[in-house]
């Protein structure tokens, strides 16, 4: 039996902490999204663009700057 060496179980701890990451921004993201429609569709629109703006950065930050520049350029 194989033991892990240190620097690949860093690698592949810092590898599933980047994949949870983009996972849970890119979840929010779409929730966030998801609650700005129900509040524009309620007539709140200043709350709904609030949201709107605060989806979309979750959404660029979980799958572009964590998911596509942290773990795909990286492991891929």
């Amino acid at each position: 039996m194989t033991s892990l060496g240190p620097e690949l179980l860093a690698e592949s701890l810092q590898l599933v902490l980047y994949t949870v990451v983009a996972g849970v921004l890119t979840t929010g993201g779409v929730l966030v999204e998801q609650a700005s429609l129900q509040h524009l569709g309620t007539g709140e629109a200043m709350i709904a663009l609030w949201l709107g703006a605060l989806g979309g950065l979750m959404l660029y930050a979980g799958a572009y700057g964590v998911g596509y520049q942290k773990v795909l350029s990286k492991y891929v």
